[in-house]
């Protein structure tokens, strides 16, 4: 599954989801790299 997380105030990354943390953080890959941060929520259609 593909996810957008948050890893500073205005930096964004989107990758496969390897991992889930007990704070809510989530661990997505990236090519070689991992990163941790926090999901970002998904857009609601009004």
């Amino acid at each position: 599954m593909i996810r957008t997380i948050t890893i500073g105030s205005c930096v964004s990354v989107q990758g496969v989801v390897v991992g889930q943390l007990a704070d809510g953080k989530v661990m997505v890959r990236v090519d070689e790299k991992t990163f941790v941060g926090y999901p970002v929520q998904a857009a609601r259609a009004s």
